[in-house]
């Protein structure tokens, strides 16, 4: 069998070898087992998530702001989205952003914002990844020194003010997170 047909298109070849490599990694290994699937990254436990998304809201809306707070894994994966009633659809997709940004670069977002005034290779970067946002209201969240999640905060009238409830969210949980 040829691995190449003359005059095929370069993409039906490329289709092909990506299709051989897949099935070399879907191949059982020697005795008929597949290898485990890798651990999920590390996150911040459900309840926990829940309790500070919710505080982020609940201390947002004391000061008269309808906020939304995500909770991502320390790959970047949304763990947890929570909205207050009425939100706008930018308080949903901030937060997110606003977290994506803070578990990435592993600061806060609003550390990003500040860098990104004058650093135009990060500008760049902010540029090309719809994901990323460099607004304040995104924070790590760590355990035993470990980055486990990013919280972020979206809809209060400046980045200050979502930054400030998901401080106060990290708050209550922080002696709970290990």
């Amino acid at each position: 069998m040829k691995s190449v047909v003359a005059g095929a298109p370069l993409s039906a070849i490329l289709c092909l070898a990506l299709l051989a490599g897949n099935a070399a990694a879907q191949a059982p290994a020697p005795g008929g087992a597949r290898p485990p699937p890798p651990p999920p990254p590390p996150a911040v436990p459900e309840a926990l998530a829940l309790e500070a998304a919710q505080s982020a809201i609940a201390a947002c809306q004391a000061n008269g702001y309808k906020v939304a707070a995500a909770v991502v894994d320390s790959a970047g994966g949304t763990h947890l989205l929570v909205g207050a009633e009425g939100i706008r659809q930018g308080a949903l997709d901030s937060s997110i952003k606003k977290a994506f940004t803070a578990v990435t670069m592993k600061v806060p977002s609003a550390a990003i914002e500040v860098q990104a005034k004058t650093d135009t290779a990060l500008q760049a970067k902010i540029t090309a990844d719809p994901r990323l946002f460099a607004r304040a209201g995104g924070l790590p969240i760590m355990a035993k020194g470990e980055l486990v999640g990013a919280i972020g905060v979206g809809g209060a009238p400046g980045g200050d003010k979502d930054e400030a409830c998901a401080t106060a969210a990290l708050a209550k949980i922080k002696d709970r997170l290990g």
